[in-house]
């Protein structure tokens, strides 16, 4: 694929392109970046990415079991973060990387 064809669909504004998921992306991003100041430096450098599902779920993803941990002990803090951020959620879920 030419540079010139990825660009294109990166511009795209058409739904199924690669434009959505990069929007998903920076979405998150700057979600998780939000919830990191809410936390300590240790605890937001084991925070790899937040993300808020259809059914208005928070999703933390954390590097081990025992940074999932100290995040889940941290939710309330989150959720209150994710809210103030822009995002409805009800509830909090702290997931663990298996590749990290």
């Amino acid at each position: 694929m030419s540079i010139i064809s990825l660009e294109k669909l990166l511009k795209s504004d058409a739904p199924g392109t690669l434009n959505k998921i990069v929007q998903t992306a920076q979405n998150m991003d700057k979600l998780t970046s939000a919830l990191r100041q809410r936390l300590s430096p240790d605890a937001a450098a084991n925070l790899l990415a937040a993300t808020v599902d259809e059914n208005e779920a928070l999703t933390l993803i954390a590097t081990s079991s025992a940074w999932a941990t100290t995040l889940r002990f941290e939710s309330e803090t989150l959720l209150t973060a994710a809210i103030e951020h822009g995002e409805k959620v009800s509830s909090c879920r702290v997931s663990v990387t298996k590749n990290f």
